[in-house]
């Protein structure tokens, strides 16, 4: 019980932080060309993903629920946004870009809807480059599964990219690094949308991931390194069988500052206000994505534990 008190509130104050911090999701009008219009979309993305998660799995309390409504409603759609309206300007910036339909694709699943945007993403999809544009393998999947679920068909279908990646090619397990590590988190995240289907992972996947992904938690447990830490413990709670590693789970709780706020390597880092959101704002929106989805798996082991 106190083990998941523990996940519970690692998520709680994840999305508190989040909330007190949220004018740090706002669009740069004026960026420079160099660094790109679209990069800061990334980021409201993640926001509407994790919050869709969050109503789906239906085990948050009322107050982070409330919290996450408000993100997502009030600032994300109407203000950062503008009712989708931001979406058509990135697209029109950069026409065969993917970003602004990623962006928006959590929000339609919510019941957001800007018709425009919708038809601007569909004649661009349509389009040659848009298929001929590189991309590594796991996100060539997760645009395909993107595709899917907005209802049209995928540029390739999903089974022709499995084995291209590296989770796919099941390699040797000590060769992980930070890229790799984020590709086999990826990869998860696309095969069972965002947790909602472990059946999705291949059985071969699911093997040597139940296999090697106690050693890689420990050792990223024992770096630190703690945005990759909560990708892996996502990971976890997608398998058929999660483990809900309790020395991992410690030691990312115990990473976790008092305002809720989860650094990505070590401790907190120094600069100011926007230097330090753009870098813990994605370990941060994981950590709420680790607890909600160790929660509900949790409870529904909870509820078919024998009495």
């Amino acid at each position: 019980m106190n083990h998941t008190r523990l996940i519970h509130q690692v998520g709680a104050g994840a999305l508190e932080w989040l909330h007190a911090h949220r004018d740090g999701f706002r669009l740069e009008l004026d960026v420079d060309p160099e660094v790109g219009f679209l990069e800061r979309f990334k980021p409201v993305g993640e926001l509407a993903l994790i919050c869709k998660v969050l109503f789906r799995e239906g085990v948050a309390g009322s107050r982070q629920a409330a919290l996450a409504r408000q993100l997502i409603d009030h600032h994300a759609w109407c203000h950062t946004l503008d009712g989708g309206r931001m979406l058509v300007r990135g697209q029109q910036t950069e026409p065969i870009s993917p970003i602004p339909f990623e962006v928006y694709l959590p929000f339609k699943e919510l019941g957001y809807s800007s018709p425009e945007a919708e038809r601007a993403f569909r004649l661009n999809q349509r389009l040659d480059s848009f298929a001929a544009l590189e991309m590594s393998p796991v996100r060539r999947l997760g645009l395909s599964a993107f595709q899917r679920r907005f209802g049209v068909p995928p540029r390739p279908p999903e089974a022709d990219l499995v084995g291209a990646t590296w989770l796919g090619r099941s390699p040797e397990p000590w060769t992980v690094e930070g890229h790799i590590a984020y590709d086999i988190t990826h990869t998860v995240f696309h095969l069972t949308d965002w947790g909602e289907n472990p059946d999705g992972l291949p059985d071969q996947v699911a093997d040597y991931l139940a296999t090697w992904l106690p050693v890689w938690l420990d050792d990223w447990l024992d770096l630190q390194r703690w945005d990759l830490l909560g990708e892996l413990l996502v990971v976890d709670a997608c398998l058929p069988r999660p483990t809900f590693d309790e020395r991992a789970w410690e030691g990312y709780a115990a990473a976790q500052q008092p305002d809720g706020a989860m650094p990505a390597v070590r401790t907190m880092p120094e600069g100011g206000p926007d230097e330090v959101f753009d870098i813990v704002y994605h370990p941060t929106l994981v950590a709420a994505f680790a607890s909600v989805l160790a929660m509900s798996r949790a409870l529904t082991r909870l509820a078919h534990t024998p009495s």
